[in-house]
This record gives structure tokens, C-alpha cells and sequence, in this order.
């Protein structure tokens, strides 16, 4: 009885929680060689391009006014190590409420969720299931995964990943220095001119 009562009071069935699915995450991204922070939008399922990382997200959600707040998106990054080459470096929810939570280590950006955007449609969903991940995508043969060429072929190339946006903000322009001014030379010393008028001299 003690048992049922406690159930009953205290840990029954979570309730609902409502979100809301946006089409737009926004982000900021910080250079910290420069200091300097700007704040970009990514689609769902748009590549974006800060410095040396491309962000991609997955879905978006907030909660409608009525319940707690909270941000949240699926997003993946990927480092640009050489011009066909990727490193994901990113994988998984972040959370605009603890930018630390679930942050992205890396020695030169840093890139955290601010809001979502767009959105109007509500969602009812249980809290189990409010922060999984999408599904993943099927693979696609020459990106996904490797293949070996037969004996006597060429091998296919690799396709290229889509093109992407660069939000990336140029280097701040040269200041213009002004040379220093010309130091004026002293007349030489010509020992035949002590003594006289200097109205005289010339």
C-alpha cells in the first residue's frame, strides 16, 4: 500500500512535453584568435561554413509558452582538414540554455545555439522521446562508405560534400601608418661667419 501510494504521488507517468519544430537554428560563432562574434542561420539540413568548421543542423525545437523553456538542436560539425578531407569533430544536441552542456572543443572557434526560428507547429511528445536524434540517413555508396574498385577499373572519385555558406567574416582592413615627419638638418659650422650680422650672412 505504502508502495502504491508512493507511485501515485511521485513517480507516475511523465507528462507530455510539447515542442515546437523550427526550420532555422541560430547560432554564434566566436574567433577566438580575433575576439570577435557574429551570429549566422542555418536551415534544416543547410551547411553553413564558420572558419575551418561547416555546421550542419539536423532539427530545431523550443516549447510553447506554457511550458519550461528550452532550445534545443541536432547539429553536426565537421573541421575542413584538407580541401577533400573532413573531421567531425561534432555530433549531438546542443542547448541554448547551457552553451556548456554540450560544446564544441576546439582550439580556435566556438560555435553555440542562441534560438530557432520559423516555426509554428506543435508537437506533442513524451519527455523520453523530446531529445532524440532524427534518423539517421541512408548511406550513400562513395561517401558513406568505401568501395573497391575492380581488377582493371578506374576507381570513382569521392563526391564532393554540397556547397555551403561561409558566414565566415573577413580579416579587418591594414591601418594606414603615417610616416614620421622629416627632421630638418642643421645648417653645417663655417667658422668665417662667427661674429658677423646673421642679416649679413647670406
Amino acid at each position: 500500500m505504502l508502495l502504491a501510494a508512493l507511485f501515485a504521488a511521485g513517480f507516475s507517468a511523465p507528462a507530455l512535453a510539447d515542442k515546437i519544430k523550427h526550420p532555422t537554428a541560430v547560432f554564434a560563432g566566436l574567433d577566438k584568435i580575433t575576439g570577435r562574434i557574429i551570429s549566422f542561420e542555418v536551415a534544416a539540413d543547410e551547411t553553413v561554413q564558420f572558419g575551418s568548421l561547416q555546421v550542419t543542423a539536423r532539427a530545431c525545437f523550443t516549447r510553447p509558452a506554457t511550458e519550461a523553456p528550452q532550445t534545443t538542436t541536432f547539429v553536426e560539425v565537421d573541421e575542413i582538414v584538407t580541401a577533400t578531407d573532413y573531421k567531425r569533430v561534432f555530433n549531438g544536441w546542443m542547448y541554448a540554455a547551457s552553451p556548456g552542456l554540450h560544446g564544441i572543443e576546439h582550439p580556435v572557434y566556438d560555435i553555440w545555439l542562441t534560438d530557432c526560428k520559423g516555426g509554428t507547429e506543435v508537437i506533442k511528445t513524451g519527455p523520453e522521446v523530446a531529445d532524440l536524434p532524427p534518423p539517421a540517413a541512408a548511406p550513400t555508396p562513395g561517401l558513406d562508405e568505401v568501395r573497391t574498385p575492380k581488377p582493371g577499373t578506374v576507381p570513382l572519385p569521392k563526391p564532393k560534400k554540397p556547397p555551403v555558406v561561409d558566414v565566415t567574416p573577413p580579416p579587418p582592413p591594414p591601418v594606414a601608418v603615417a610616416p614620421p615627419p622629416a627632421v630638418k638638418k642643421p645648417p653645417a659650422y663655417d667658422p668665417t661667419l662667427v661674429g658677423k650680422d646673421p642679416a649679413s650672412r647670406n
